[in-house]
């Protein structure tokens, strides 16, 4: 409860400094991004050798020990049929990384390796080359190199200590690219800048600025991207984007929402958030089962055996849950003060204000995440 207010009273001071403040500028980089300039996600499957015997076990992972009799025969090596390797230094593992927009040919990019089987660690192992391909199945860059795991851990008698994940690692510039993805700045002579967040106001704003560094260079398509007509020139192109990217933007206020998590108990709310005056009834309902364990045992001359007997004790108990006037907020400081004062905890916290929505006296929007 203490914890709540405490939240509640700095998430208050919070709320203040942002209606007390004035709206800061942001960059259109920030806010926008343009169009065709994306990253593209790349996969492979490897093998992270040199472990010191916390690889897969291979009677439970078979794919681990067909790989490495594949790989073994692209080497030249080739094992008598039936032969049953027990691989103890070995891992299979899935390499992702992503693709900046951009790359060249020969750059490094860094890649994530995770463990598929049921590898220990994956520390002090070694990704042997790997081809990490796209989504329409080309290959585009090629990984390899040692794995760096942030964490350690230690088994002995049965016991076992782990510090961190030790079954993803990650290698700096661990891939090569080795196909390009070509990227078109715009179609033709215009450039598209799209919103992060589609938003009319924060549209007619974007507009705005980019007239008044190139007047009668913008127009709206709708209300999540701009058309900009830009130098056909290439290197024209890149340095009228870039200063385009740098102008300062002041957008829209969101609409008002509150964001809820049910797992973590976690609320989060945005300064257009509103309360009606309401009137909130709040009181916590407890059941508690104990369990008394005992032995019934019979006279000495009695026919009767000695049994086991639980007695089984339940206890509900209610607290009191006054109601309480809820006034109305114009601003967050406002709405914090109101919901601090019915001293609910977070878990409570939620269903009160789902409450209120349904009401109708939270004025904003309820995401359940």
């Amino acid at each position: 409860m203490n914890d709540m207010k405490k939240l509640l009273a700095l998430l208050g001071i919070f709320g203040v400094l942002a209606f007390s403040a004035p709206a800061q500028a942001e960059r259109i980089k920030d806010l926008t991004t343009i169009a065709g300039v994306r990253n593209n996600q790349l996969i492979g499957y490897g093998i992270v050798v040199g472990l010191d015997g916390s690889g897969d076990q291979t009677t439970q992972t078979p794919f681990t020990v067909q790989s490495i009799i594949s790989m073994l025969s692209n080497m030249g090596v080739t094992l008598p049929p039936g032969t049953n390797l027990q691989l103890k230094n070995v891992a299979a593992v899935m390499v992702t990384a992503t693709l900046p927009p951009f790359a060249r040919a020969g750059q490094q990019i860094d890649i994530t390796v995770s463990s598929m089987g049921n590898a220990k660690s994956l520390r002090g192992g070694t990704l042997v080359m790997t081809p990490l391909k796209g989504a329409d199945g080309n290959i585009f860059a090629i990984a390899q190199g040692n794995v760096v795991v942030s964490g350690a851990g230690a088994a002995a008698a049965g016991s076992r200590t782990v510090v961190n994940h030790l079954s993803v690692g990650r290698i700096a510039g661990g891939a090569t690219v080795e196909r390009e993805v070509p990227t078109a700045l715009g179609r033709g002579e215009y450039v598209y800048f799209d919103l992060n967040t589609a938003d009319f106001g924060t549209m007619e704003r974007l507009v705005e600025a980019i007239n008044r560094f190139a007047p009668g260079t913008a127009t709206a398509a709708d209300g999540g991207q701009v058309r900009v007509k830009a130098p056909l020139n290439t290197d024209e192109r890149v340095t009228f984007l870039g200063r385009i990217e740098n102008l300062d933007l002041v957008p829209m206020q969101m609409a008002a929402k509150v964001i809820i998590n049910g797992r973590t108990g976690s609320v989060v709310m945005n300064k257009a958030v509103t309360l009606d005056n309401c009137a909130v009834a709040h009181g916590n309902l407890s059941v508690t089962v104990s369990a008394d364990n005992a032995v019934s045992q019979p006279n000495p001359l009695a026919a009767g055996q000695t049994a086991g007997v639980t007695n089984a004790q339940i206890e509900i108990k209610q607290e009191g849950g006054a109601l309480l006037n809820v006034r109305g907020g114009a601003n967050l400081s406002d709405v914090l003060k109101a919901l601090n004062a019915i001293g609910a905890n977070p878990q409570d916290l939620i269903a009160i204000l789902q409450a209120m929505k349904v009401s109708g006296a939270l004025r904003a929007e309820l995401e359940i995440i």
